[in-house]
């Protein structure tokens, strides 16, 4: 599949219980639909074919023939279709009745997978019918020939092997898809006729998500639905797909048809390669069996967020803001404790990083009991420094109770400038970056002087980018924002405005998060900032994108184009896409010398760029294999 994606559907018929021929048709109907929709994998209930509510008609011969007969028309159906589809009903063997799901493709059976956990408390009795499959393993004659028991399908696509387990087997403290995960399934099928009572549609979805999450793999639930008898339970059709934690599709309660999504097969693969923990085998043996499927040019249906790491939902974004302001705080207050400091120096310059540090730096000063004129704000105007941006800072360091201490560093600008011969008119590289430094050497020399340490304010998003002064702000003794990305240091300080109950810096807040984004090293025009981050560099919303997916999900440059015109568009065109991953790319491999030498800062989320924890990257490397 292009770029590791497939699509797999949870479908729910509309059946009529013990009547064989009807659900054929109701599934047979829908199989066409599944693949008219691409879909590569279609998975329907629980022993959808008789119906789960059959009882003691089980016990059957007419109905477990009737069975057998129209399972087989499916089978003969599905060599119309490139698609795998399973289907559950019962199968007699050796003078035992089990619950099973038949795996088909290309007009046959390719194998029966019995149920291992089959339930007998309050409304459900199975084990008056059935018997477990555990430890069943048999080539039988029926169905065409095939094989009965514990199965791992894997097909021509090296990152999909499939495997099954149904309803109760995930309920259970150790459900069969834990081991057949680490036997190397990478969807997970489940064939379920879960009843439906209060409270238990959440736990289902929950539970589901995280199997999902623990296993590293595609799930699919494929729930019952109408048609099954209500003479004591009533099924609602639940279907869920989810990936690697994160839930994809869902069916509307209640309701018959097909819930599809796509599955990233690539990125499960990558999260099982990094995370060293997750087994490499099962101590289990398997039956495989093989089957093959085409390749799909899929247009994608399911959602990516613009801003992946920004929670979409405004309470979880609420929650997010508050935890991340406090693993900074604690950071700070830890390092503050342990080497017996009250004194912090940060540049304040009124734009978006150095409020949060210093929102940050107040945060654990309270934590800790200082005195928050222990805090000292240094605003340092130069040659690019508005009325704006100073006034804000002088603002906010004083709605905060912070030490305020203005440096001019003009002259020393340009006495170094005459020092190295610097033309002041040549607006260059050494023309901002000797400003840069300068300012770092003035937070340093106070810091000396007042026994205290400099706060780093640059964010994740810059790291990134190589788009901070080697030895200039690039440099700190504790740096607070290093693992927060440009797009969540916007809402962070969103939050702490929105939750303040101090009117003015509440209203200095909103003029900061309103300030474009800019170094302000080059002398403004007008009074207003010339120099604007995102039209050099690129919008930080796309560079963050990049970001999550190339360094978290490790995904090609050519598949994260692909994801990012899905998320962004109507906002970007492909062509401003790529030129921009084109340019994060660049800047990524060729400022990795930048990140070897980090200062201390606290992790607070899955992406960090420090060399001491996430990051192992030669400074040297060539970006030839990673360009568009």
């Amino acid at each position: 599949m292009k770029d590791g994606f497939i699509r797999a559907a949870a479908i729910t018929p509309e059946i009529k219980a013990a009547d064989c021929n009807y659900n054929a048709e109701q599934i047979m109907a829908l199989m066409k639909k599944a693949a008219d929709e691409d879909v590569s994998i279609a998975v329907f209930p629980e022993l959808c074919l008789t119906g789960y509510t059959c009882g003691d008609l089980f016990l059957h011969k007419s109905l477990l023939d009737s069975a057998e007969r129209a399972v087989m028309r499916i089978a003969e159906e599905t060599a119309r279709y490139d698609m795998l589809v399973i289907v559950g009903l019962p199968v007699r063997h050796c003078g035992k009745l089990y619950n099973c799901a038949a795996v088909m493709k290309n007009g046959r059976v390719l194998g029966l997978v019995p149920k291992i956990n089959i339930p007998n408390y309050s409304e459900f009795y199975e084990v008056r019918h059935f018997s477990s499959g555990r430890g069943v393993e048999a080539h039988i004659d029926g169905f065409g020939g095939t094989e009965l028991g514990q199965i791992l399908f894997e097909s021509n696509i090296p990152e999909l092997t499939v495997a099954v387990e149904i309803c109760e087997d995930v309920w259970v403290s150790n459900p069969p898809s834990c081991d057949l995960a680490a036997a190397g399934a990478t969807v997970i099928c489940n064939l379920s006729a879960s009843d439906e009572v209060i409270g238990k549609g959440d736990y289902r979805r929950q539970l589901v998500k995280s199997q999902s999450a623990r296993l590293i793999c595609g799930y699919i639930y494929s729930d019952a639905g109408f048609g099954e008898s209500t003479q004591d339970m009533v099924f609602s059709g639940h279907n869920l797909i989810c990936d690697n934690g994160t839930l994809l599709a869902e069916s509307k309660k209640f309701t018959t048809g097909i819930t599809y999504s796509e599955i990233d097969l690539q990125r499960i693969e990558s999260e099982r390669r990094r995370m060293n923990t997750f087994p490499q085998f099962s101590e289990k043996s398997y039956k495989r069996v093989r089957f093959e499927l085409g390749i799909k040019e899929l247009k994608l249906t399911r959602r990516y967020e613009p801003m992946p790491f920004v929670p979409a939902d405004k309470n979880d974004l609420a929650a997010r803001c508050e935890e991340i302001l406090t693993m900074q705080a604690v950071g700070l207050l830890t390092r503050l404790k342990h080497i017996g400091c009250r004194t912090a120096v940060l540049g304040l310059s009124g734009g978006l990083d150095s409020t949060l540090a210093l929102i940050v730096t107040v945060h654990a000063f309270d934590m800790l009991g200082l005195d928050r004129k222990g805090i000292i704000a240094v605003t340092m105007p130069c040659f690019g420094t508005t009325k704006r941006t100073k006034s804000n800072a002088c603002k906010l360091a004083e709605a905060y109770g912070a030490a305020l201490c203005e440096v001019n560093i003009t002259a020393s600008v340009k006495q170094h400038f005459a020092d190295i011969g610097q033309d002041e008119g040549v607006h260059d590289v050494t023309y901002e970056n000797g400003q840069a430094r300068e300012r770092t050497q003035v937070l340093m020399d106070i810091a000396n002087k007042k026994g205290g340490i400099v706060i780093g304010t640059g964010d994740l998003s810059e790291l990134a980018l190589g788009w901070a002064t080697y030895n200039g702000d690039h440099m700190s003794m504790y740096g607070v924002n290093a693992s927060v990305p440009k797009t969540l240091v916007r809402h962070l300080t969103a939050y702490e405005r929105d939750t303040t109950e101090d009117k003015c810096l509440s209203a200095v807040l909103d003029d900061i998060l309103n300030t474009p984004v800019s170094p302000e090293l080059l002398p403004p025009e007008d009074g207003e900032i010339s120099q604007r981050t995102e039209d050099i560099v690129g919008p930080y919303e796309l560079h963050d994108f990049f970001l999550y997916y190339f360094v978290r999900c490790t995904f090609s440059p050519e598949k994260i184009l692909r994801l990012a015109e899905s998320a962004f568009e109507g906002q970007y065109d492909r062509e401003t896409i790529r030129k921009w991953l084109t340019t994060f790319m660049r800047r990524f491999f060729s400022q990795q010398f930048k990140r070897s030498c980090l200062p201390d800062s606290p992790k607070v989320g899955s992406v960090t760029l420090s060399p001491r924890a996430d990051l192992r990257m030669p400074s040297d490397a060539s970006q030839a294999a990673f360009m568009l």
